[in-house]
């Protein structure tokens, strides 16, 4: 199969009532996790306006002698958010800052939990395209639950620390957005990548795909990347990246094993 040929049997497979249902149940998790932590997001950005403190001094002067009057005062609970919201501008900015925050990081978590999620549901969407295309390919794999649990913590933590590494490139125009998403595309791929190949080759066959094929794989996830920065789309999404990248692979094992 070429590109063309294997996108075309990727979108034929996603429409089939079995894989729909596979995709149904990372969209109703994803949606009720990530709305429960937008909320909590957001709502942790109104608590911190919750309460401010001011603070305000003045010197005068009587009989030659300075005199210094402090002024403390608090505003808490929802004094501050009144005040704000009682001027047009403040109350745009106030909201503005708080959603889209709160949004930003919605959608970049809503990515790392569907990865998450349809790792479970990767080796049935396996099972169903070996059933349908690839009896003569037995899906060998390679990992267990400790080892994928480790390597997941090991990907997640460097993804963590590229955050921080990135840290100064995130004040440079065009070059913040290449290294805002970098440590998450990172995880994605890694993931993604792993639980096709761990389900389907052996060890030593996801290598040599790999090392063979590593650029043809880092566009198709990329591409997938992006396509998952659009709002909703890794929902309902995610069971098509497996089908797409588990196609790739299966014809992959199919060359090496034929060789």
């Amino acid at each position: 199969m070429n590109e063309k040929e294997i996108l075309l049997q990727s979108v034929k497979d996603f429409l089939t009532l079995k894989m729909l249902k596979y995709a149904l149940l990372p969209f109703i998790m994803s949606l009720i996790i990530m709305y429960i932590i937008f909320f909590v997001i957001a709502g942790i950005g109104v608590e911190q306006l919750g309460t401010l403190n001011i603070e305000s001094s003045q010197t005068t002067i009587q009989n030659g002698i300075p005199h210094t009057e402090t002024l403390q005062a608090e505003l808490e609970g929802s004094s501050i958010i009144k005040f704000l919201m009682s001027y047009t501008l403040t109350s745009w900015l106030a909201t503005f800052l708080i959603y889209a925050v709160g949004g930003f990081l919605t959608i970049y978590l809503s990515i790392f939990v569907a990865i998450i999620i349809i790792g479970f549901l990767t080796p049935f969407v396996l099972k169903e395209l070996q059933k349908r295309d690839y009896m003569d390919i037995e899906m060998i794999g390679y990992s267990n639950i400790f080892s994928s649990i480790f390597l997941a913590l090991k990907w997640g933590a460097i993804m963590i620390f590229l955050f921080f590494l990135f840290i100064p490139l995130y004040f440079i125009p065009l070059l913040n957005i290449i290294a805002l998403n970098m440590p998450l595309y990172y995880f994605f791929h890694k993931m993604l990548t792993f639980d096709i190949s761990s389900n389907i080759c052996t060890k030593e066959e996801a290598k040599q795909i790999a090392f063979f094929n590593k650029n043809n794989l880092r566009i198709k996830t990329l591409l997938l990347y992006l396509i998952s920065l659009v709002p909703f789309a890794i929902f309902f999404g995610a069971i098509f990246f497996v089908i797409y990248l588990g196609h790739t692979y299966f014809l992959e094992v199919r060359k090496i094993r034929a060789s």
